[in-house]
């Protein structure tokens, strides 16, 4: 009983190199990707194309800075002021160092900021231990709902 990783990512390299170090750490979990908030926004809320996905919450939700239609803050500012999505970690990842967007950023109660490095293998390592450890390590909020897998 696996619950899937949400991937919000536009940028088709970063993308590519995210699928990459998630795939070579291992996890079982399915990885949910929106190229958009508002495709995210969509995905968390189970409207549109997403109504029929299966209840539950992503095990994490990896979240870019800068995207189209709806950016990544208000996807954040979204996520904290919807009950049932409150519980869910949310980790920016993004290549904004600005003091102001990691200052925001965890004003609206996001759980974790990284920097996405330049160098490949530091980025494989990076996501590695991320999806390790929100998908694997991290003990859920009580009541928090497990994702099953159709079969």
């Amino acid at each position: 009983m696996l619950k899937p990783i949400l991937l919000v990512e536009d940028n088709p390299h970063d993308l590519e190199l995210t699928l990459i170090a998630l795939s070579k750490s291992q996890l079982a979990n399915e990885v949910v990707v929106v190229r958009d908030g508002a495709e995210a926004l969509d995905y968390l809320n189970r409207r549109g194309e997403f109504a029929a996905r299966p209840v539950g919450n992503p095990a994490v939700i990896l979240l870019d800075l800068k995207l189209p239609k709806v950016d990544g803050l208000e996807v954040l500012k979204a996520i904290r002021e919807t009950e049932l999505l409150k519980p869910v970690p949310v980790v920016m990842l993004t290549s904004s160092k600005e003091e102001q967007d990691v200052i925001r950023s965890y004003a609206l109660g996001v759980n974790a900021y990284v920097v996405k490095p330049v160098d490949f293998n530091e980025f494989v390592r990076a996501i590695a231990d991320l999806g390790i450890f929100w998908a694997v390590l991290n003990e859920p909020p009580p009541g928090s709902r497990r994702y099953v897998k159709p079969k």
